[in-house]
């Protein structure tokens, strides 16, 4: 496994991917000590008790202290989180995020940045619960799991190969992706699948039978709508800040619905069964059934 070693890192957002990024780091013994910044003092307090964090500081004295930054917030606090630590950021201090979408992000960092934009690597891991808060970090979270990194064209190679290196000790598989490209695959694989779940569960507790229909629900309900138990907040701002390639996502799904609904209206059951053994076929040669 790819060694290396930093002295301070600093989590903005110590939530389950902050959390879950800092604990890999310690017990990998990648960090010699951990920064802990963000909006609620409590949950800052929360993260110390458990040992996340070995400091709560302010974005400021993060921006000046640690060797690499990793922002874990909502991508909607991006811009302002942006704006608040270029001042102060060091000369040789790594920033990079856990952020779903990533050219909002990237015009953000170089809204807020400026001349430091380089360095800004920007990351997304393919990873994360329904579960919130600093008692859901998790140090295997990103065993296995994909990393997806956007860097810009004014990183330096040593700051993408230190970013790299990090997720690999978190037991990450890292790969490069184009920024476009990468928010239109998470809008399909993962922003629709969350605004599914969500619109679902207000269908269902929108009827008159609800109650019935909730107490009838078994563990198919269960893992389909599992994704609807995540922060309102965050996927607000993932939905409205992947607009476009949601907007691009959600009109290819509703021609196929269609074309489902059209089949079930002309009673055309060949359709239907051909359809539904091409998504079990798929689904059972998806390489994530391995994970």
């Amino acid at each position: 496994m790819t060694q290396i070693k930093i002295g301070t890192l600093a989590v903005i957002g110590v939530g389950l991917i902050g959390g879950s990024f800092a604990a890999a780091l310690r017990r990998a013994g990648s960090v010699e000590r951990i920064l802990g910044a963000g909006r609620r003092p409590e949950t800052l307090a929360q993260a110390v008790e458990l040992g996340l964090i070995d400091e709560a500081v302010t974005l400021k004295e993060a921006a000046s202290r640690a060797d690499v930054i990793f922002i874990a917030a909502p991508v909607g606090a991006f811009e302002s989180i942006f704006s608040e630590i270029g001042p102060h950021l060091g000369a040789k201090t790594i920033v990079t995020d856990g952020g779903s979408t990533k050219r909002n992000v990237i015009e953000a960092a170089r809204a807020g940045l400026g001349s430091r934009v380089a360095q800004f690597v920007p990351g997304h891991p393919m990873a994360g619960s329904h579960e919130k808060g600093p008692q859901a970090a998790d140090p295997d979270l990103y065993v296995g799991r994909r990393v997806m990194l956007t860097p810009l064209v004014e990183n330096h190679p040593q700051d993408i190969a230190t970013v790299q290196a990090l997720w690999l000790r978190c037991g990450a598989n890292v790969v490069c992706i184009d920024s476009n490209q990468h928010d239109g695959v998470v809008a399909a694989v993962s922003h629709l699948p969350h605004w599914v779940a969500a619109l679902f569960m207000e269908y269902i507790t929108g009827g008159d039978d609800a109650t019935l229909k909730l107490d009838t629900a078994g563990s198919g309900f269960r893992d389909f709508t599992r994704v609807a138990q995540g922060s309102p907040e965050m996927w607000r701002d993932i939905f409205m800040a992947n607009r476009d390639a949601m907007l691009a996502e959600l009109a290819a799904l509703r021609q196929v619905m269609d074309r489902a609904e059209h089949a079930l209206q002309g009673h055309d059951s060949t359709w239907l069964e051909e359809m539904l053994a091409r998504a079990a076929k798929a689904r059972a040669e998806w390489p994530g059934n391995s994970k």
